[in-house]
């Protein structure tokens, strides 16, 4: 089976096309673009195809990313992703991004790992996954410091843009970090959609922090003539 996977959650348009029989991924591409996914998304998709030799036909189920991330991002993948499964009548599954980078980090080092993601204004988002694929302390978004001290406490290796940020708040786990990685290998993103379930992983955002722009409560004008 090909699996198809899409990654919008941060600056890259990430696809890759992933065969499930041989373990091989048949092509990929990530551009770095910042913003501007709606526009690029179907290039990359066209691209990735064409160097595969494999048209859109041959596809058996689509991946994508669901977060955390970018908000606008996240919103693009999925819709795409959503689109293009109900197109061509194949299940679509959602992939955390945290999960994405945590567990090949982890069966790699064969340790615990954190993934930790800088989400901004002093916080980041963090998971930490344990060598055999389990979820030690599922996602969440918190303080460099409560994710420093959950790091220390978990013993665990740091990979993700958030550990120099951790690092900050003791010195000691920077000997931890293996990398600083903005977002997950589109590569690990389509293995790990490939074998999820696609029922008890649906293809919804999960962003982890509420959208800034929030609808006015207790508040209405006044209509003409009132």
């Amino acid at each position: 089976m090909l699996t198809l996977a899409i990654d919008c959650s941060a600056r890259f348009c990430a696809v890759a096309l992933y065969s499930q029989v041989d373990d091989r991924v048949l092509a990929q591409s990530a551009p770095d673009i910042g913003r501007g996914h709606a526009e690029r998304l179907p290039g990359v998709l066209e691209t990735v195809l064409d160097q595969a030799g494999v048209g859109l036909a041959r596809i058996g189920r689509l991946g994508v990313t669901i977060g955390p991330g970018s908000f606008a991002g996240i919103r693009v993948g999925v819709a795409f992703a959503r689109g293009l499964a109900l197109a061509l009548d194949v299940p679509v599954v959602g992939v955390g991004t945290l999960e994405a980078l945590a567990f090949p980090a982890a069966a790699n080092c064969r340790r615990p790992m954190m993934a930790v993601f800088d989400a901004r204004r002093d916080r980041v988002w963090a998971i930490v996954a344990g060598p055999d694929g389990v979820v030690m302390s599922p996602g969440a978004e918190m303080t460099p410091q409560a994710a420093a001290d959950l790091a220390i406490h978990s013993d665990c290796e740091i990979i993700g843009s958030g550990a120099p940020l951790l690092a900050e708040c003791d010195p000691a786990l920077r000997a931890r970090i293996i990398g600083e990685d903005a977002a997950p290998a589109i590569a690990e993103v389509a293995r790990l959609a490939a074998r999820l379930d696609p029922t008890q992983n649906p293809a919804e955002p999960r962003y982890l922090r509420d959208a800034d722009a929030k609808p006015q409560i207790g508040f209405a004008l006044p209509h003409k003539g009132a």
